[in-house]
């Protein structure tokens, strides 16, 4: 496993657990699906913050910046229907999001890699 990817890792747990933690204060007072697309736009934000400074090390560029949020675009729209599908097959929905941000990592990291890395 490269350096690279381990930080994705560390820093994907770490944010992961803030997002997580927002969802379930979110939780109380809304719907899920409302619940996880709040905590869902914070943590994309925060993983633009972590991913530039400590997994590819880039300095910050609002261009990059704005180009970021696009790979969880796409990654939200996946995400919420897979969210939506586990809640119908009874999976609970504190439990759901977490196995939904677990089988997006892999393609999180080559998406956010190339915004970060290009120039």
């Amino acid at each position: 496993m490269n350096k690279e990817f381990f930080r994705f890792l560390i820093v994907g747990g770490l944010n992961t657990g803030i997002t997580y933690g927002i969802y379930l204060v979110l939780l109380l007072g809304f719907p899920y699906v409302l619940a996880y697309s709040g905590s869902y736009i914070i943590g994309v934000f925060i993983s633009y913050y972590l991913n530039s400074k400590i997994v590819f090390q880039t300095n910050f560029s609002i261009k990059k910046m704005l180009q970021f949020p696009l790979v969880y675009v796409v990654q939200y729209v996946i995400n919420t229907m897979f969210l939506y599908f586990l809640v119908q097959m009874n999976i609970s929905e504190k439990l759901a999001p977490i196995l939904v941000v677990i089988l997006s990592i892999p393609i999180t990291f080559i998406l956010s890699k190339y915004i970060l890395k290009k120039s």
